[in-house]
């Protein structure tokens, strides 16, 4: 059973996240609440495993809210469900620790298969969130150079594949495939498996989802 913890300031719009993740099979929302003040008590006391988050609520925001869930409960897991999808929101959430990015536009199908993919470890995006990533916000970075057995892995990650999972797979050891991911985390400047996934979109070493 996936536990889910819904934030959103509307209570309507509330009302329906909560009703459309309780029709999903596996899916039990612990709690509902209407702040980031509130989101991050409620994650830090139940330690759901995952948290719905809108991105605009008064007081502290999705953003804020995110950066101090994932700082106190690193197993609590984050996914953005808003309206807004401007590229600075965008980044602003992931650089906060979000494990995905959907709008509430999506499809019920795309946001509970999204629910179920970040529970699992998964990086979740909507396309169109993945085409802003993309476009590179930071265009005049220049792209560090990956290693094709490092770009390999990469990909596998962007997959949502284990260490374990990634060593069947390209018939590497465990140790390897650290030692890869450590190189990649180097080379990219990041210190999650998350933030590298996104960080490859915007400097276009990972197609689009």
């Amino acid at each position: 059973m996936i536990r889910v913890l819904v934030a959103d300031d509307h209570a309507v719009v509330r009302a329906g996240v909560v009703a459309l993740l309780e029709a999903g099979d596996g899916v039990e929302v612990v709690d509902a609440v209407a702040s980031g003040e509130e989101a991050v008590a409620s994650a830090l006391a139940l330690r759901p495993d995952v948290v719905m988050m809108d991105l605009r609520m008064p007081g502290m925001g999705g953003v804020a809210a995110t950066a101090a869930i994932t700082a106190a409960a690193p197993g609590v897991r984050v996914v953005v469900l808003t309206t807004y999808e401007t590229d600075d929101a965008i980044l602003e959430a992931v650089s906060a620790g979000a494990r995905g990015y959907l709008l509430k536009a999506a499809p019920e199908r795309e946001v509970l298969a999204g629910v179920r993919a970040v529970a699992a470890g998964s990086t979740v995006l909507a396309p169109d969130i993945a085409a802003a990533l993309a476009r590179g916000v930071q265009r005049g970075r220049t792209a560090p150079r990956l290693s094709p057995r490092e770009a390999e892995v990469l990909a596998l990650v962007a997959e949502g594949e284990s260490n374990p999972g990634i060593a069947r797979r390209l018939h590497l050891g465990e140790a390897t495939v650290k030692t890869h991911l450590l190189h990649v985390f180097e080379k990219l400047e990041v210190t999650d498996r998350t933030r590298a996934v996104t960080r490859a979109m915007e400097l276009g070493l990972l197609p689009r989802a």
